[in-house]
């Protein structure tokens, strides 16, 4: 099937290119995509192209990479060409996920019908940069896709549609992205044949009440504090699988921890942090409500492991104690 429905592309990760798929497969034109510059990463620390980038050219899409849209901004020039770029390319809507680039009013103004955003969270909570993960991490039991019509706010725009889904108590950022990507592309494929279809698609503005943001993840989040319940600390590891992890300090050794199941304490006297129990089945550590049963540890150097194997090549012991991350400490 073709459709005669024009569609500018901006995303960078894996979830937008998802979305770009699921755009060209249903027969979208794409006449152009707009991704971040490529990034140095892994070992060697070489340019990588992100993964957009790698659909665009293996598909034979244009692409561009500006490193800003913003003419007032420290890229003005590269900025001017982009809007001119923009400006000279015949489509009819541009479509944006995960970009990670601020639109300016400017950019808004030049597609017939707007820009369209994916946003992996059910608006208006978890505006910006990390929904996903604060989603887990905050408890929430379901989450979802909103598509909306963008204005120069973050994530403030109007609601075009949404889809839901309940997050699963063994739900990881991992698990759920990979999720909230199938359902992200289906949506915008929907939302771009009734576009096509109806000239326009209606548009709700947000709730004023219920915002929340989803601040960027930090790697100094990652390290545990044990005198918080076990519950929450179970999902800040899932929040954090796969960035950054959870971290926990053992008499010096930084250990990474994957996978955890809050338990029931069966020592009152435990300091928080402390080991109660090792076993095939898990380490289990006195929290500041329950205890932490860890399921999944990495230690320097070494891989993800499950307890079992963990502890064959590093052993534990009831009574010793993780450290306590200094900036919380008492």
């Amino acid at each position: 099937m073709s459709h005669s429905l024009r569609v500018i592309f901006a995303g960078t990760p894996e979830f937008a290119a998802a979305a770009l798929a699921a755009i060209h497969e249903a027969g979208f034109t794409v006449p152009l995509v707009l991704t971040q510059p490529d990034r140095p990463a892994g070992r060697g620390m070489k340019l990588q192209a992100s993964p957009v980038k790698r659909y665009a050219q293996e598909h034979g899409m244009a692409v561009a990479q500006p490193p800003s849209l913003r003419r007032t901004g420290k890229y003005p020039e590269e900025a001017a060409a982009a809007l001119d770029l923009l400006r000279a390319t015949p489509h009819d809507v541009m479509v944006v996920a995960a970009y990670g680039l601020l639109l300016p009013q400017e950019v808004l103004d030049i597609p017939p019908h707007g820009c369209i955003n994916i946003h992996a969270s059910i608006l208006p909570r978890w505006r910006g940069a990390a929904p996903i993960h604060r989603a887990i991490e905050a408890g929430d039991a379901e989450t979802g896709i909103t598509l909306m019509q963008m204005d120069v706010g973050l994530d403030t725009g109007p609601m075009i549609s949404e889809v839901r889904t309940a997050i699963a108590p063994g739900d990881t950022t991992a698990t759920l992205h990979d999720r909230l990507a199938q359902l992200g592309a289906k949506l915008i494929v929907d939302g771009l044949v009734a576009l096509e279809r109806d000239c326009a698609l209606p548009a709700t503005p947000q709730p004023s009440e219920g915002t929340t943001y989803a601040e960027k993840i930090g790697k100094h989040e990652a390290a545990l504090d044990w005198r918080r319940p076990a519950v929450a600390l179970a999902r800040q590891i899932r929040a954090f699988d796969p960035f950054p992890g959870g971290a926990a300090t053992l008499d010096g050794a930084q250990l990474k921890l994957w996978a955890a199941e809050p338990v029931e304490r069966s020592t009152v006297a435990a300091q928080p942090g402390e080991i109660l129990e090792v076993s095939a089945a898990g380490v289990v550590v006195a929290c500041g409500e329950g205890a932490l049963r860890l399921t999944q540890l990495q230690k320097p150097g070494g891989k993800r492991l499950p307890a079992r194997e963990f502890l064959a090549g590093m052993p534990l012991a009831a009574g010793q104690r993780f450290q306590l991350p200094e900036a919380s400490a008492a």
